[in-house]
């Protein structure tokens, strides 16, 4: 039997299951539900579409890319992919262009420290240009069981951070502290609860929890999938973040990108865990 939901894991920054493989700071994942081929995330560079083709997923006939945020780590291959996408069209061939989803913040240049960007390589107009673009702050369905969840309310204060030296550019080029208002999440409605797909989870792992629930209007969490931007968090947020989970009483959870492994650790203190690779399907 066909999965409902399958999450392959393209880029990350793990230990890999194949020599072949490569691995990067970064993450991508291909998600497949039913007929619809989604692509999660670029990572940093190219990488994804070459572990793509040794994994032999076929990213030619994609429906949706669908951008965590605009962060270099998670949109630095986008233009690897447009070339590609681009390197594709012929009359054997037909052009199919995906749609990407992504908050419309994810494309405004972003500053850290001496880093004059650490944002997405292609600005709005130059995605605007190859793609058919949804950029929203709300709820966008992708499928009747799928959706990217926009902007994820800040609810839990023990997840509220400093922006620190982030700076994002506005479109009238003020630099503000960037809250990361971008930071957003796939959640799936399976038979035995929700599937949260996150890319870094800047707005919080708990937030983003919480905020699947309420839009899906399902209480049952399945389990979650992606970065938990849980390196080196004080103890009290650790301790908080264990607990929430916890409570949900979910099946697995595979931590990936931006999260320690001293953190995957006490995190199998109080849910089960599942270590992640490059290479492997996640199905439900």
């Amino acid at each position: 039997m066909t999965p409902n939901l399958a999450i392959t894991i393209l880029v990350d920054e793990a230990r890999v299951s194949d020599n072949l493989f490569v691995s990067e700071f970064g993450l991508s994942f291909f998600v497949r539900s039913g007929d619809k081929k989604i692509l999660f995330d670029t990572g940093s560079s190219g990488a994804f579409l070459a572990n793509a083709g040794m994994m032999g997923i076929n990213l030619r006939d994609l429906d949706y890319v669908v951008l965590s945020h605009g962060h270099d780590d998670h949109t630095g291959g986008l233009v690897s992919l447009v070339s590609y996408l681009t390197g594709m069209k012929s009359a054997t061939c037909p052009e199919k262009v995906p749609e990407l989803i992504a908050h419309p913040c994810c494309f405004y240049p972003k500053q850290k420290g001496p880093l004059q960007n650490s944002g997405s390589p292609l600005s709005e107009a130059e995605v605007q240009r190859q793609f058919s673009v949804n950029l929203s702050d709300r709820p966008v369905w992708i499928t009747d069981d799928m959706v990217f969840l926009g902007e994820v309310p800040r609810r839990f204060p023990f997840e509220r951070t400093d922006p620190g030296e982030r700076r994002i550019i506005l479109p009238d080029g003020r630099a503000e502290p960037d809250p990361l208002l971008d930071d957003s999440a796939i959640a799936f409605r399976s038979g035995a609860g929700l599937v949260i797909i996150t890319g870094c989870s800047h707005s919080g792992i708990c937030n983003i929890t919480e905020y699947a629930r309420e839009v899906c209007r399902e209480r049952r969490v399945a389990g979650i999938v992606g970065g938990f931007h849980l390196l080196s968090p004080e103890p009290k947020r650790l301790a908080k973040t264990g607990k929430y989970l916890n409570r949900l009483h979910f099946k697995a959870l595979y931590p990936c990108h931006c999260t320690s492994p001293e953190v995957k650790v006490a995190l199998a203190g109080y849910c089960p865990l599942r270590e992640t690779n490059i290479g492997i399907t996640i199905s439900w």
